[in-house]
């Protein structure tokens, strides 16, 4: 399927970009974008991409995608009132 090559060609640029040096933040930042890229396919690929974070970065992630993607914060809040349980 289309997507899952998609995501897999995502993820190896994300292991590509953030090699040692690269800043927390940068990597929030580039996680926020690609949930809110994802967010439309489904809450269980937002929680597969916010498994490979740890519990600082997944709460650095989601505040910032608030920010930058309010709607697609709000759908996500709508369809999974419990995402708080996944920041742990």
């Amino acid at each position: 399927m289309g997507g899952v090559d998609t995501d897999e060609q995502l993820s190896e640029v994300a292991l590509l970009q953030f090699k040692k040096g690269d800043s927390w933040w940068k990597r929030v930042k580039y996680y926020a974008q690609l949930v809110a890229h994802k967010v439309e396919s489904g809450v269980e690929v937002v929680k597969q991409i916010l498994s490979t974070l740890t519990s600082d970065q997944r709460w650095g992630v989601m505040l910032e995608f608030e920010e930058v993607c309010p709607e697609g914060f709000a759908r996500l809040v709508a369809d999974a009132p419990d995402w708080v349980e996944w920041m742990g």
